[in-house]
Parts: structure tokens; sequence; C-alpha cells
């Protein structure tokens, strides 16, 4: 099987996926932005062709894959990274292979287009509409009522996204987003806030996973001072939990998806009542397939190529609770100290998966531009009590300094 993969390098995790691909005997065939001395090796080693072009210039890579075709047959286009969904689709269409449709990825992108579909499939969404910049805002505003939500239609993750409860705080936060072409105005909905993520094959879900945010993303991402986590749980049967798997898996059949990776968010009201957030074609961000791999004790890179390339992938479970924690550190200017950490280490060590903390002496990171921040910890345990213990315990104790 020859499979394209789009940008196999960038970002970073895409190449384990492309390494995976390769493993599972296809020959993978690289099309990305990157100059290919730049690839990271595990994409470098485990391309059989490598095609350095603008993504951003949809000519120039069905030009590419044309000339290709002529030499090698393609069965498969692939794409883990959000802005190309959508290229993947028309490059299937325009050399008729097998796969996401142009159709099927609109409705994964265009947020508006996206609870479209699931309305009309009777799924709970926050009423919604989308608007320009300006006097449509204001439209939507007055229609859905505060608070509200303001995102861009084909946004990824928090970026650009706002809580607006009034009309003064709209006003403020129509000078922040005029160069957003197209925005998602939607009902704020209060509750907690989850994951489902999935693996599927064939149109079956061949692995499910729900994370927990702690706290909302819109929340880690308005106060400095938070050390955001995300936490996979062991435990999917709690009552709590029913409403959005049920929910989940009807998205899925309400989009028709049946290959490949997806990353939903949704919200769970005081009331019990799940109502969706949205989904995106490809697996969360911010090292996410990490902490659900130390949360199985499995490769979900190799479940997903196995899935792509046979329809169908061993059995995965969850033995552990695992979570992701970014730390931020305290100051501007460059990291000058760590504090907690050796003590830490020592009583809590066992559970820890993943230590990457910026050195002293780099410079800190915009917490605001990247969740990454200024270091992580992945740590598990089978029980959820514990799980939460230690990540308080680091949350406090584990302090970053800058200046």
């Amino acid at each position: 099987m020859n499979i394209v993969m789009l940008s196999p390098g960038f970002p970073f995790e895409q190449a384990y996926f492309t390494r995976a691909l390769a493993q599972t005997g296809a020959r993978v065939i690289g099309v990305g932005d990157q100059p290919a001395a730049m690839l990271p090796p595990e994409a470098q080693q485990h391309l059989a062709h490598y095609e350095h072009v603008s993504l951003r210039d949809e000519e120039a890579v069905l030009a590419a894959l044309r000339g290709l075709s002529r030499h090698v047959s393609i069965d498969r286009v692939e794409c883990l990274w959000e802005p190309y969904v959508e290229l993947a689709a028309r490059i299937r269409e325009h050399l008729e292979l097998p796969g996401m449709t142009l159709e099927q990825a609109t409705w994964f992108r265009d947020k508006e287009a996206m609870k479209q579909v699931l309305d009309a499939a009777g799924i709970r969404t926050p009423r919604h509409a989308s608007a320009r910049a300006g006097a449509e805002v204001w439209e939507a505003a007055e229609r859905i009522g505060f608070p509200l939500i303001v995102k861009p239609i084909a946004g990824a993750g928090s970026a650009d996204t706002y809580r607006v409860d009034s009309p003064e705080q709209l006003a403020e936060v129509q000078a922040m987003i005029r160069h957003v072409p197209l925005l998602s105005v939607e009902e704020f909905i209060d509750g907690q806030e989850f994951t489902y993520d999935t693996v599927c094959g064939d149109g079956d879900v061949l692995f499910e996973n729900v994370s927990w945010y702690l706290p909302r993303p819109l929340e880690q991402r308005s106060h400095e001072w938070i050390s955001p986590v995300t936490l996979s749980l062991r435990d999917t049967s709690e009552p709590r939990l029913a409403g959005g798997l049920a929910m989940g898996r009807a998205v899925l059949k309400a989009l028709n998806f049946t290959d490949g990776f997806t990353h939903m968010e949704w919200y769970l009201k005081a009331d019990g009542e799940a109502v969706f957030g949205e989904i995106g074609a490809r697996p969360p961000g911010a090292r996410t397939v990490d902490v659900m791999n130390y949360a199985t004790d499995n490769d979900l890179f190799r479940t997903w190529a196995q899935a792509i390339t046979t329809g169908t992938a061993p059995a995965v479970t969850h033995k552990f609770n695992a979570a992701s924690m970014f730390k931020r550190a305290q100051g501007t200017g460059r990291i000058s100290r760590v504090e907690g950490l050796d003590r830490l280490m020592r009583e809590l060590g066992e559970h820890v998966c993943v230590l990457d903390l910026l050195p002293v002496g780099a410079p800190r990171r915009d917490w605001r531009a990247t969740l990454l921040s200024d270091g992580m910890i992945i740590y598990r345990h089978p029980d959820l009590e514990e799980v939460l213990r230690i990540g308080d315990r680091f949350a406090r104790e584990l302090q970053l300094y800058a200046e």
C-alpha cells in the first residue's frame, strides 16, 4: 500500500504517525513544507519518497502528486494536521481515492457547518451562529444572549477564543478578533469539560478515550498562574460520563466518520446534561497521545496506523489514570531556578513518566501562544483520587522562576 502523508514531520508528533505507518509495511510518501533535511529522524528514516512543496499552494501539491501517480500508484492520502484536512480531501477527490470527502472535511473544519449537521441529527449543541467581525457578531450576540463564546470558525484549540459576558466586553473582544475572517458565536455552556477521543477503522470505534480538562481550557488560557492538566480517565463506566460517550458515538455516526483519529470536546453541566463542543478529524495535541499511551501501556500511533491500513487493530484498554501538567514560570526573561523538584521526585517519582522542563538559562516561552509553556510532567496512577493528589502537589510545590 502506497500512502501519501501530508506534513509527515510537523507538528513533531506527526513523525511518530509516519513511522507507525511504515512499520505496518506501507510505503509512505511524504508531502510537506519542511525541507527534507529538517524532517525529524523518525520521519526521514521511514519515508519512501518526499516532495518538498508548500501545502498552502493547492495547485503545486496536486501537480506534484499527478507527477508521482504516473510512476507509482497512490492508494490513500492521510493528514493529521488540522489546517490541511480539507486539502487532503481535495486530493482524494482529484485522484479518485477512498477516504473522507471534501464535504465531510468541511464539517470537521467549519464549526458552524459541523453544528448544523449535528443539530439535524438531534444532538445537543450550544445555540450558535457564524458571523464576521463587526455588525454580524453584534447581531448574533443579540439573538443568542450573554454569556457567550466567540471563536474562529476554522480554529484549533483555544486560540482567539473568548468568553463574553456583556456588551462592554464584546466591544473589547471585537478589537482583538478583527484579523479572524469568520467567527463562531455560541452559547456559553457552564460546566466541566471533557474529551472523547477515538481511533476508528472501517466504521467501527476501535479505541476510545475520555480526558478531563482541569480546569477547562478557557480558564487555562486566561490565568498565567494555572498549571493546566489533561487527565485521561481509567474508568469511563462511571455514570456521569455516559451521556458524553453516547454523544460521541452519535456524532461520529452523524458525520459519517469511518477511519482514523478523532478528538471531540464536550461539556458536562451541573444537572448532568452532556453538550457537544467541537470535533476534529485528528488526534488531540499537546502530547495527549503520549498521555493516552501511558494510560494504556500501548502505542496508539501504531493502533492508528493499523486501523488505516487494515481497518482493525488489537484491543487497547486503560490501565492507569494518566495526566499531563504544563508549568509556567514566574517572572520574565530566562529560567533562573526550579524549586521543589528534588523533593517531589523523591516522594512521587515512581509515578512520573515524563519530566520535560526548560533548563536553567533557557528563555521563557509565551504561555499565551503555546500550551506547552515552560515544561511539562506526565504522571499516572491506577486510582483517580491518588492521581489528583499527585497533580495537586506538582501544581503547588513545583515552581519555575525567570528573570
